[in-house]
């Protein structure tokens, strides 16, 4: 399993480059190769995603974990392959895609490329619940809650409270992201521990979904 390539560009087409890495070179197809391209570095990194079909084996490239990431939570629903999964990302930012998906914006997914109504509408359902571990799924999850950012707003910081204003956008954003009130209220306990006073509702987030993880 290939994670990423580092190494030189050898040659840019519509669709994909060729990356040299120490005198080989692997064809990877991206969502936007004269972007990468475009980078004016002597040595470029693309993390990979490695895709065998019965007729070949194709490496997709990523300029970040995050499109990595969710390029692979998108060939987990039914009917989208490599090329529609690389096409939304060509389309639209990680962060974009991910909101659209918590917002179950309809408009914005069948805009991207290869993407109907029926698609559009599999993928939220298929993906709504599964997206929680991913970087940007707090942000997105924060704006799909209408609770805007998760930042914390200017004034005098108060102490960390299980009703507190913070805690109570937190817990909608867990929410929002699947999980029940009663696992947000488990955790609590853990978050409190650590957040300490003035901790910012976008903290709490993170570390309740530490929390989570752990089980």
């Amino acid at each position: 399993m290939i994670d990423f390539l580092r190494g030189t560009l050898a040659f840019t087409d519509t669709d994909f480059v060729v990356l040299d890495v120490q005198g080989v070179g692997y064809r990877v197809f991206c969502a936007n190769p004269y972007a990468v391209a475009a980078q004016e570095k002597e040595t470029v990194m693309l993390y990979i995603h490695y895709h065998v079909r019965e007729d070949a084996v194709q490496l997709y490239g990523f300029t970040s974990r995050e499109e990595q990431s969710l390029f692979r939570r998108l060939l987990e629903v039914s009917g989208i392959g490599p090329r529609v999964a690389l096409g939304i990302l060509s389309a639209g930012r990680p962060d974009e895609v991910v909101g659209a998906i918590y917002q179950e914006n309809l408009g914005f997914l069948m805009k991207l490329p290869g993407i109907g109504k029926k698609t559009a509408q599999r993928i939220i359902l298929d993906l709504k619940d599964k997206l929680a571990d991913l970087p940007m799924a707090v942000s997105a999850a924060a704006a799909a809650a209408g609770s805007g950012a998760l930042s914390a707003k200017p004034g005098k910081p108060t102490a960390a409270g299980h009703g507190s204003r913070e805690w109570l956008e937190a817990k909608e954003a867990l929410m929002s992201l699947g999980y029940t009130e009663p696992e947000a209220d488990r955790v609590w306990p853990q978050v409190l521990e650590k957040a300490g006073e003035g901790a910012s509702a976008e903290a709490m987030v993170k570390l309740a979904l530490q929390a989570l993880f752990r089980g």
